[in-house]
C-alpha cells in the first residue's frame, strides 16, 4: 500500500519559508509530498519559486500538488463564474510549472441553483472545461520549444483536475455530489477531505469500518485504487465545519483510518496531506500511527501463527486453542484482581482484642507505568 504524507504548505519548521527550502525540510523529516497553497490568487512574483520546486520535484520524483484559490463561484452569475475561473487560469499556469500532479479546486455555494442533477449538471460541464484548458496548457507545441529545459511540460500528463469535498451544508461538495461529477468527467478526481466529510455528516468516521466503507464507496462508483486526501482535526456543529484543529484535539482520530489501511488497505495507493494547523508535525504523527498499526498487526500475525503451530502439535483447533488461552486469561485476570482486593473483616471475639488500624484497611493497589507521550 504506498502511501505518500506531507503537509499543506511549507513546513513551520522551515526557516528560509521559500517552497523548494520546504521540500527540503520535507524530505529530510521523512514524508514525501506537498501542497501549495496559493490562497486568494496566484502571485506573479511566486513563479520563479515554482520553475525551482519543479525542476526538483523531476529530478527527485518528489510529489508536488497544487490547490487553486479558495473562494470560488461556479455556480453564481455569469460575472462571479468569470472571476473564478481567471483565478483557476492562473493557477492551471503554475501547475503546470511546479510540474504539480493534482491541482484541488473549490467550487462554492449553491448560489440560485437547488441540490440535485442540475446544480450537479453545471458544475460538470464547468469542470469539462476547464479539464480542456488544462490539456491546452500543457499540450501548447508553440510553446513547447520555450520549455526545452523543463522536460516534464512534454513528457509528462497533464495535472489532474481535483474536485473537494465541502464542510458546510451551503456549498455544494457532499461526498455523492463529487463522486458524481467526477464520475462523469473524465480528467478530474474526488479530492477526499476526510474532515470536511467527517463534519458534514455528522461526525460519520469514527471507526476503521467507518473508512472501509467510505474507500469502497469510492471505488464503487468511479473505480480505481488512488486515492488524493486531505486529513485533519476538525471542529464541527450540526453538520457544518467550523475550523481545523490539530489531530488529537478532535474527535475525528487518525487511528481507525491507520487500522484500516494496515490492515485492509493494501489495494490502496493514497497521496494524504495534513491540513492541520501543525502541518508536518501532525503529518509526521500520521506516520507514526500507520508504523504502530502495522506493528500490531505484524504481533496479531505471528501469535495467530504460533497458535497454529502449538495447535496442530498437540492435535487441536486453532479456534479451541484461541478460546482456551482466552479462558486461561480470563482467570489470570481475576486472580490478580483478587489479590489486589481488601480482606474480609473478621469478627472480634476478645475485647481485648487489638483493633485494625485505618493504615491496614486500606486496599493494596498495583502501580502502573503511564504509557509514554506520543512523540508528535
Amino acid at each position: 500500500m504506498p502511501l505518500k504524507l506531507g503537509p499543506a504548505g511549507v513546513p513551520l519548521s522551515c526557516k528560509g519559508r521559500t517552497i523548494v527550502e520546504g521540500m527540503d525540510d520535507i524530505t529530510a523529516l521523512g514524508l514525501e509530498t506537498m501542497e501549495i497553497q496559493t490562497v486568494r490568487t496566484v502571485a506573479p512574483h511566486h513563479f520563479d519559486q515554482y520553475w525551482q520546486a519543479g525542476i526538483l520535484s523531476w529530478k527527485t520524483g518528489f510529489e508536488m500538488n497544487l490547490h487553486g484559490p479558495y473562494y470560488a463561484e461556479l455556480l453564481g452569475n455569469k460575472r462571479e463564474r468569470s472571476r473564478t475561473l481567471s483565478k483557476m487560469e492562473a493557477s492551471l499556469q503554475a501547475a503546470k510549472i511546479v510540474n504539480a500532479r493534482h491541482i484541488t479546486y473549490h467550487v462554492g455555494p449553491y448560489g440560485d441553483f437547488k441540490r440535485g442533477a442540475e446544480a450537479n449538471e453545471q458544475v460538470a460541464n464547468v469542470m469539462a472545461g476547464v479539464v480542456d484548458r488544462c490539456a491546452e496548457i500543457w499540450n501548447n507545441k508553440e510553446e513547447s520549444e520555450d520549455y526545452a529545459a523543463f522536460p516534464w511540460v512534454i513528457e509528462n500528463t497533464p495535472t489532474l483536475i481535483g474536485v473537494e469535498t465541502s464542510g458546510r451544508q451551503e456549498l455544494w461538495g457532499s461526498l455523492e455530489e463529487v463522486l458524481e461529477v467526477t464520475n462523469h468527467v473524465e480528467g478530474t478526481v474526488p479530492v477526499l477531505n476526510l474532515a470536511h466529510i467527517h463534519a458534514r455528516g455528522h461526525g460519520r468516521l469514527r471507526t476503521s469500518e467507518d473508512f472501509g466503507e467510505l474507500f469502497d464507496l469510492v471505488r464503487e462508483t468511479i473505480g480505481g485504487k488512488t486515492f488524493y486526501c486531505h486529513f485533519s482535526g476538525i471542529e464541527h456543529r450540526m453538520g457544518n465545519a467550523l475550523h481545523y484543529t490539530q489531530i488529537k484535539k478532535s474527535d475525528l482520530k487518525f487511528e481507525p483510518l491507520a487500522e484500516f489501511l494496515a490492515e485492509d488497505g493494501d489495494w490502496l495507493d493514497i497521496t494524504m496531506i495534513s491540513d492541520s494547523p501543525l502541518l508536518e508535525h501532525d503529518a509526521m504523527f500520521m506516520m507514526q500511527q500507520c508504523e504502530r498499526a502495522k506493528h500490531r498487526l505484524f504481533e496479531k500475525q505471528a501469535r495467530d501463527e504460533r497458535r497454529n503451530k502449538l495447535a496442530i502439535a498437540q492435535g487441536m483447533d486453532p479456534a479451541e486453542l484461541a478460546a482456551r488461552e482466552a479462558e486461561e486469561k480470563a482467570k489470570r485476570e481475576a486472580a490478580e484482581q483478587g489479590k489486589t482486593a481488601p480482606a474480609p473483616a473478621k469478627k472480634e471475639s476478645k475485647p481485648a482484642a487489638k483493633k485494625s488500624t485505618k493504615k491496614d484497611e486500606e486496599p493494596m493497589v498495583l502501580e502502573s507505568d503511564e504509557d509514554d507521550d506520543d512523540l508528535f
